[in-house]
């Protein structure tokens, strides 16, 4: 007998609980990015990160990529870094008489691209249809990428030598920007009783963590999602949160239909995590400024008077209302 909407929501609940409750053994907070990654993968989006560095986040990309099953490979930007040395290149095999291709780490399933506004419009541009249509193309043919398919990508805003600000075509193929800082005091002093203890050892943990769920389970919990009951009211609302921010003062390019696009698929998953059946307000508004945040750029008059993205979102968030 198959499973009722809510027997699989459970499903999804659990299984966010138990990855949630892992990865928190070695990483200390970081909850909203625990939850917007599953939130990312369950719809088959990607990730941008914003912060400093050691703040965790290779960690818990690897902690996560080993819990779904997902083979996890990661490349650090460089200026010196070519397309080829990411989406690979076809060499010619003189024992074969033919040409093979050899596969650079876009082949993969959780692909982790660590500061990326190191590498140069052209590299950046040979990730942008991976992102976008789940293929790499070498010297003409295209090559499909897995199903499973999730990229984090992270960049440092305060070192900004030798980077190159990502183009606003690759930012909107992220579903979700977060931005992450330094930890709190009692955080800070949590980090050292536990490695005090021996419990920040990756190599340690790693064999203690086996996969809660596999790329088949995404794709079911996937499907179950697009179940999930969006009435009318709420696709104006979402509809209004995006629309404002092309009409706001401050801002000189406003967020595209893929911003709309991530906020409902972002509030059904919500509403899953919640044990709800249907989508409510608030889960687009928990999701608005991770999900417009970097789809908007301002005006440089408002960039010069300290304006940020998630201070115009926010004040978005606090005009609109539900019809």
């Amino acid at each position: 007998m198959n499973e009722s909407l809510n027997e699989r929501i459970k499903t999804i609940v659990d299984a966010y609980e138990d990855i949630r409750l892992i990865t928190q053994q070695v990483v200390v907070a970081n909850q909203p990015l625990i939850e917007e990654i599953f939130i990312s993968m369950i719809n088959g989006g990607h990730l941008l990160i914003e912060g400093v560095p050691g703040t965790a986040k290779t960690t818990v990309c690897k902690i996560i990529a080993r819990l779904m099953d997902y083979e996890f490979r990661r490349v650090q930007g460089a200026v010196d870094l070519q397309p080829a040395d990411i989406i690979g290149v076809r060499t010619y095999d003189r024992n074969k008489n033919k040409f093979t291709l050899q596969k650079g780490p876009i082949f993969t399933n959780f692909l982790m691209v660590d500061e990326m506004n190191r590498l140069t419009p052209k590299t950046q541009s040979a990730l942008l249809e991976a992102l976008s249509e789940r293929q790499a193309t070498i010297d003409g043919i295209s090559y499909p990428l897995s199903d499973a398919y999730f990229v984090i990508a992270t960049q440092n805003p305060y070192d900004s030598e030798g980077t190159f600000p990502l183009i606003e075509a690759q930012r909107d193929r992220f579903m979700f920007s977060t931005v992450l800082n330094h930890l709190d005091p009692e955080g800070e002093l949590e980090i050292l009783r536990r490695e005090r203890a021996g419990e920040l050892d990756w190599k340690i943990y790693r064999d203690r963590v086996a996969p809660v769920l596999g790329p088949k389970e995404i794709g079911a919990m996937a499907a179950t999602i697009r179940e999930i009951r969006v009435d009318e009211t709420v696709l104006i609302y979402v509809r209004d949160l995006v629309s404002a921010t092309r009409s706001h003062s401050d801002v000189r390019l406003g967020a595209s239909s893929r911003a709309s696009i991530a906020l409902l698929g972002g509030s059904r998953v919500r509403a899953a995590l919640d044990g709800r059946t249907y989508v409510i307000p608030d889960d687009a508004r928990a999701l608005a400024v991770p999900a417009l945040r970097h789809r908007i750029l301002l005006t440089r008059e408002a960039a010069i008077a300290g304006v940020t993205p998630d201070a115009v979102v926010g004040e978005i968030i606090e005009s609109a209302g539900v019809s």
